[in-house]
């Protein structure tokens, strides 16, 4: 099977630090291609990621361009889905279009005609009601959990194949890739930071509690204390009034006392995954119905047990009482912390294993695509 797998013009893949959907593409793709599937990557033309042909608009990511006013860049996603389109239209051997681009990718698809195309929606789905509500025929999609499919408007949710969880290497004991390091007394939120994700309700029940935290995540991609105080000093700066800026520097911020409770800015490779493993839990205070859950199987997959809100995908992913605790309240969050040592890592990494691993998430797809390229 060929199969063109759209992974958008944002962002590397793999990416170098934060990006969700860039990390969900370079996950799937090397076991697609053990499975034989002959896969042509829709990127960015500094992609690293070996796969059998790439074909991209532009040179490199074009993220940063986000920060600019839409009517600059509206064009950016619609020029790489003209390239993906010429694509198409000059070769006769892609079996399947397995599309990441939020939006444009369906709407352009979908006029195209062409060969089958499976849409999977990694996001919100309260957002572009008007597209949702009267998505184009001739469009399969897929979610990332039950829960996100269950909340999608009909006419998307006609659409929908089922779910697929979201994957990790890290689960995965052959790939060498889990860090052996000392358990250590810290808890985690690992994580964009943003009123969504809740880390000033960890900050919060961690002071109280007298439990040590590390936030490790960027903020409006800002990586560092001293990007992000370039931005709060300036108050004409572009990204003064981002509201990932401003959660941080008033609802966050109030909670660091550089001991107790850190911000450590974005961190990646073995210092992430060693930071990440040598947590005693992963805590998850979501403030909204978390479609995907990336990081709740990444703490599994690394034997560290997740502690969240009962929202969204989180009760898809985590059996409570036994791979971590789910609460209903931030109060019964608070309770559930001072319970820690009922949870086995071992339990976490078992369950990893056995539902999270790269190799499950392929067959999943490769089922999904098979079934498509029947019709």
């Amino acid at each position: 099977m060929k199969v063109l797998v759209n992974a958008g013009p944002w962002l590397d893949v793999p990416p170098a630090g934060y990006g969700g959907i860039e990390n969900v593409v370079a996950t799937l793709v090397p076991a697609l291609r053990e499975r034989g599937v002959h896969v042509v990557l829709a990127s960015v033309g500094s992609s690293g990621l070996e796969v059998d042909e790439l074909i991209s608009a532009y040179d490199e990511g074009q993220f940063a361009e986000l920060q600019k006013p839409y009517n600059q860049v509206m064009g950016i996603a619609h020029a790489h889905l003209a390239r993906v389109a010429a694509e198409l239209r000059r070769r006769d051997d892609i079996d399947l279009v397995h599309d990441h681009v939020e939006v444009v990718g369906p709407a352009v698809l979908s006029a195209l005609g062409g060969p089958p195309v499976l849409h999977t929606l990694h996001w919100d789905l309260r957002k572009h009601p008007a597209f949702y509500g009267a998505f184009p025929p001739g469009i399969a999609v897929n979610g990332v959990s039950e829960s996100q499919i269950a909340r999608a408007p009909d006419a998307l949710r006609a659409a929908a194949l089922g779910s697929i969880h979201l994957a990790t290497p890290m689960a995965d004991p052959l790939a060498g890739r889990e860090p052996r390091v000392e358990r250590g007394e810290h808890l985690m939120v690992m994580g964009r930071v943003c009123a969504l994700k809740g880390q000033h309700v960890a900050a919060r029940i961690c002071q109280k509690l007298g439990l040590p935290l590390v936030l490790a995540g960027p903020v409006s991609g800002r990586d560092t204390a001293a990007e992000l105080d370039v931005v709060a000093q300036n108050p004409y700066h572009p990204l003064h009034s981002h509201p990932d800026v401003r959660y941080h520097l008033d609802q966050v911020t109030p909670y660091l006392d550089g001991d107790l409770v850190r911000w450590v800015g974005a961190v990646g490779g073995q210092k992430r995954d060693d930071l990440y493993a040598s947590a005693r839990a992963a805590l998850f205070p979501i403030q909204w119905d978390e479609p995907g859950g990336t990081a709740v199987v990444e703490a599994m997959a690394l034997g560290v047990p997740p502690v969240g809100l009962r929202r969204g995908c989180l009760p898809e992913l985590i059996d409570h009482g036994r791979t971590g605790f789910l609460a209903d309240s931030e109060e019964e969050l608070a309770e559930w912390l001072l319970r820690l040592d009922e949870l086995d890592p071992e339990e976490c990494r078992r369950e990893a294993r056995r539902r999270f691993t790269p190799s499950v998430m392929a067959d999943r797809y490769l089922e999904l695509y098979e079934r498509l390229a029947r019709h």
